[in-house]
C-alpha cells in the first residue's frame, strides 16, 4: 500500500493542525493505521493508532486528550486532529499501515509507510 502524508505546517502553542494520510494500492480497511513522529536527533516514536474498523483506538501518553485519530474507509484516509500543540510537538510525523490487527505500537511492526510531514510547534 502507498501512503502520502499531508496537513503538517508551522503553528503557534496552544494552536491546532489536522493530518491527513491517503492511501491507495492495496485494500485500505484491511490495515491498522498508525501516526508516528520523529524529533530531530531522536528516534520515532508512538503518536496513534486505529483499528482497521475504526472502532478502536490507542494514543501515547504525551498526546492523550489532545490528538485524535480517525479514519475514512470510504476515503482511504487517515486523519490526525491535533489540538493544544506544545513545541515539544514539532517533529516529522508518519503514517503507516499494519496488516495484523494487534493495534501495535512498535515501529517494527508496521510493513508500509508515509514520507513524512513536518509540523512545527513555536512557543
Amino acid at each position: 500500500v502507498q501512503l502520502q502524508a499531508s496537513g503538517g505546517g508551522l503553528v503557534q502553542a496552544g494552536g491546532s493542525l489536522r493530518l491527513s494520510c491517503a492511501a491507495s494500492g492495496r485494500t485500505f480497511s484491511d490495515y491498522d493505521m498508525g501516526w508516528f513522529r520523529q524529533a530531530p536527533g531522536k528516534e520515532r516514536e508512538f503518536v496513534a493508532v486505529v483499528s482497521w474498523s475504526g472502532g478502536f483506538t490507542r494514543y501515547a501518553d504525551s498526546v492523550k486528550g489532545r490528538f485524535t485519530i480517525s479514519r475514512g474507509n470510504a476515503k482511504n484516509t487517515v486523519y490526525l486532529q491535533m489540538n493544544s500543540l506544545k513545541p515539544e510537538d514539532t517533529a516529522v510525523y508518519y503514517c503507516a499501515a499494519d496488516r495484523s490487527p494487534a493495534m501495535t505500537i512498535y515501529v517494527n511492526d508496521y510493513e508500509y509507510w508515509g514520507q513524512g510531514t513536518l509540523v512545527t510547534v513555536s512557543s
